[in-house]
């Protein structure tokens, strides 16, 4: 049998079928989780740290998986749009200055040719100093879901006709009174220890529950049973 990318470019092979076969399939998950392991072994990356990583060609997410378990960050590109969606719902948003209406146009077409959604988003557009454009961009299910024509919606913003947040109004008086009450809000939360992550995540007989069944799923054969000692805090021993 042909390897996948013999048979053709991996943006067309890949499409929603092939993209969710990938995924379910228990062999691919096994092989996945094995090659991560063993990319990180040979990365000899500092125990006990918390790092960013890129994971180029990273499909639907199944190394990005291993990833979080081990408690990374990472950042996943692949040039199969079909597989994103998969894993990775998500926004990325851009604060450009664009010369001319040509240039706005062009990073927008660009954008769409590439597989994602959205457009731009204007705010204060007739004031000359407080006009700022944002690219918004969305892949997967990371769009913005709920009402139109002024009503918010489930992220507690507003969209138009297109889905797209509302540019914010007004001229540069009231910008610059959205911009002094920003800075006190993030002065609050910063002096009230709001906004902080925390640096490990919290492992209890739910996590591990989960994390044993997805091993499982990917048919690791050294999974330990599940008793009512998992997950159970063992006293110092001194």
């Amino acid at each position: 049998m042909s390897r996948p990318e013999t048979q053709g470019p991996a943006e067309l092979y890949y499409g929603d079928t092939e993209a969710q076969k990938y995924t379910n399939n228990s062999r691919i998950q096994k092989i996945q989780a094995e090659m991560t392991h063993r990319a990180l072994e040979l990365m000899s990356l500092p125990p006990d740290e918390s790092l960013f990583l890129l994971d180029i060609g990273c499909g639907s997410g199944l190394s990005g998986e291993i990833l979080d378990e081990m408690g990374h960050i990472w950042v996943g590109v692949d040039i199969a749009p079909s597989m994103l969606p998969l894993r990775n719902p998500s926004r990325a948003i851009f604060q450009f200055y664009p010369e001319s209406d040509e240039q706005i146009s062009l990073i927008t077409t660009i954008a769409r040719k590439a597989g994602f959604g959205g457009g731009i988003v204007v705010d204060y557009p007739n004031s000359k100093k407080a006009r700022k454009v944002f690219l918004c961009l969305m892949v997967g299910s990371g769009r913005y879901s709920g009402s139109q024509d002024g009503i918010q919606n489930a992220d507690q913003m507003e969209v138009d006709q297109s889905g797209l947040p509302k540019g914010l109004e007004g001229d540069d008086a009231m910008a610059e009174g959205k911009s002094i009450a920003f800075e006190r809000r993030r002065a609050r939360d910063t002096t009230s220890g709001h906004g902080k992550k925390s640096k490990r995540k919290v492992v209890d007989k739910t996590w591990i529950l989960k994390k044993k069944e997805l091993y499982r799923q990917r048919g690791k054969e050294d999974v330990p049973n599940d008793s009512r000692y998992t997950g159970r805090r063992r006293k110092p021993i001194f």
